[in-house]
């Protein structure tokens, strides 16, 4: 395979990819559209990303024969541009205030700094070398924003706020990316990408140890026959100061026809009624036995 050809091929690998990762936010907006509300959605990561692309069409601009990296970051900055638009009719007024401050804050005095200070304070040979430089921090400070996901999941040991699908996809993104600047001996393209493969996989590891919890509590229950055995009325006891959390999976409980939790009644004493203080409720998840 000739040098042309992989750049070719892993650019247009990455833009493929990459169009659906900007695609990804699709499904919010589409909440957003018929609930005509923005709910509790952060504006944070649309805006932070139009500045990735629109720093990283400055850079393909700059640097010249990157028609690539220039294609996806140009329908990338009209996707989030459009997001936020979105986000801004629908949010209420506090968001949209805030949403504001932050895209002129960085989509517009930051960038305008970034460019002032390519054009005017550095020279010809060194811009590409520090809007490079200024491309790797930022994407490396995206990168490393999963972290919070990350530590969220392994806390609660549970995978609800973790976007498998849309790690996935960055998994292969950053693949992608990294043999495009591998291949184009472009260093401010291809670190950045070592660091998103690293947390993209950890997002998936993590995924696939926690997606079934091996720790969920073993609970006392009794169970009443229905007609013919063929349903049965599962009723499990909890202490009144347990929080029961239902995991509903697509494979049903064999043989349960209803799950059904009741309180068990707090006994005192007679002499001296009082009941202990408990800190902290206690949290079980009650899962299907596969």
């Amino acid at each position: 395979m000739t040098g042309g050809l992989a750049i070719t091929l892993a650019g247009v690998a990455g833009n493929i990819i990459s169009f659906m990762v900007f695609l990804a936010p699709l499904a919010t907006f589409r909440q957003v559209f018929t609930k005509k509300t923005t709910g509790g959605f952060s504006s944070v990561p649309y805006v932070v990303a139009l500045f990735s692309c629109v720093l990283w069409i400055f850079y393909a601009l700059i640097k010249t024969n990157s028609r690539l990296l220039l294609t996806i970051n140009a329908f990338g900055c009209g996707i989030e541009f459009i997001y936020i638009a979105a986000y801004l009719v629908y949010a209420p007024r506090r968001a949209r205030l805030r949403t504001l401050a932050y895209f002129f804050l960085l989509d517009v005095a930051a960038f305008g700094l970034v460019v002032a200070l390519t054009l005017k304070a550095v020279g010809p040979q060194q811009r590409v070398k520090f809007l490079g430089s200024v491309c790797l921090a930022f994407s490396m400070a995206v990168f490393v924003a999963p972290l919070s996901v990350i530590f969220k999941v392994i806390k609660t040991k549970s995978v609800e706020f973790l976007p498998v699908g849309l790690s996935g996809c960055l998994v292969l993104s950053a693949v992608a990316w990294f043999c495009y600047g591998l291949f184009t001996h472009d260093p401010f393209v291809m670190y950045p990408n070592v660091g998103g493969l690293f947390f993209s996989c950890a997002q998936m590891g993590l995924y696939f140890w926690y997606r079934n919890p091996s720790n969920a509590a073993v609970l006392p229950t009794t169970t009443d026959a229905g007609d013919g055995g063929a349903a049965v009325h599962q009723v499990i006891e909890l202490p009144v100061h347990t929080v029961a959390i239902l995991s509903v999976g697509p494979v049903p409980v064999v043989g349960v026809h209803k799950i059904e939790v009741r309180a068990i009644e707090q006994h005192t004493d007679a002499v001296n009624p009082k009941v202990a203080e408990i800190d902290k409720p206690e949290v079980i998840e009650i899962v299907a036995a596969l």
